[in-house]
């Protein structure tokens, strides 16, 4: 499933480890160039089914397995509805999620609550300490490239946890970023035309098969 979802969202699923891209205009402003995602979504759809109707291929079984790897199920998809929590526990509603945020050039936010929780993981004392850095510098510094939306009492109390790192030392930053998109982002994910078409998606013709 997750080798299909990578083809609809290419670059999508990775944590905070990815450098930083930031393009810049003449006016300093970050480049507005992501195309339209549920047009986006259906092309690559498009091209699969195109893909498994090759000659001397079972177009109706091999079709109705990439439709199941590429989608869940309305019922699935509907739960996402009840918590950002069960939505971003999904892998396909996390890279959903994303590609949405990408649409509204607010991507770092997801980007840091990911980085986060990789950050969480780590055992080692010495990768600790780099990633925090890392983290910092990429997401939380003034006018750092995925620089994210923080108040400066919890941007500064960031900054005093790097002189004694540990695994909480990101935790009131990762709150806010979160409350942030589960108040914002979260329910316009929810009414914009992606989601919708996840919900209300229709089972593949069977008379493909004839």
């Amino acid at each position: 499933m997750m080798q299909t979802v990578l083809l609809l969202f290419p670059h999508q699923l990775s944590g905070g480890d990815s450098e930083c891209s930031c393009e810049e205009g003449q006016d300093g402003s970050k480049k507005k160039t992501t195309k339209n995602l549920a047009k986006d979504m259906k092309n690559r759809l498009g091209f699969l089914r195109r893909r498994n109707e090759s000659p001397g291929s079972n177009p109706a079984c091999k079709l109705d397995k990439v439709m199941k790897s590429v989608n869940p199920a309305p019922e699935e998809a509907l739960k996402w509805g009840e918590s950002l929590d069960k939505l971003l526990l999904h892998k396909y509603g996390l890279a959903a999620f994303r590609a949405y945020l990408r649409t509204e050039f607010s991507e770092e936010n997801i980007e840091f609550w990911l980085a986060c929780e990789d950050y969480k993981k780590i055992k080692s004392q010495s990768k600790m300490t780099s990633k925090a850095k890392k983290i910092f510098a990429e997401y939380i510094a003034i006018q750092s490239c995925k620089e994210v939306n923080l108040d400066s009492y919890t941007r500064e109390h960031t900054k005093d946890n790097l002189q004694n790192i540990n695994r909480t030392c990101f935790d009131l930053a990762q709150k806010r970023i979160f409350g942030l998109m589960e108040k914002d982002s979260y329910p316009r994910f929810l009414r914009s035309e992606l989601y919708l078409g996840l919900i209300n998606q229709k089972k593949p013709n069977s008379t493909l098969s004839s």
